[in-house]
């Protein structure tokens, strides 16, 4: 029984191989003009990535211009807020009463009378 299966099975394969494979028919030829870019799609490639170039170069510059005008705003920033701070505790120093007795600071050496 396995035989005439295999007999079978080996008689559909030879069968597919030995039908013939379809032809193909010949392409007619390709004229390079009409299939090439040429000197029009050259030129055009050529003006898009020189565009892209400077593009490219004026976004860089201006990146740059502005995180150095944001250092400097940063640094005007700090010595403001560090000039509030100086003068804040310099007004704070002369309203300070260090003993807490209501005298000012500057008596602290001299014994209370009483």
């Amino acid at each position: 029984m396995l035989h005439e299966i295999a007999a079978a099975v080996s008689i559909a394969i030879v069968g597919a191989a030995e039908s013939p494979a379809p032809t193909p028919t010949p392409t007619p030829p390709v004229n390079p003009d009409l299939v090439t870019p040429g000197v029009v799609g050259f030129v055009a490639t050529a003006f898009v990535a020189i565009a892209v170039i400077l593009l490219v170069w004026d976004m860089m510059r201006r990146i740059r211009r502005g995180r150095v005008r944001a250092d400097i705003r940063e640094e005007l920033d700090a010595e403001e807020q560090a000039a509030r701070a100086v003068e804040a505790t310099e007004t704070d120093d002369d309203e300070v009463d260090a003993a807490g007795d209501g005298r000012d600071g500057g008596d602290e050496r001299r014994p209370p009378q009483g």
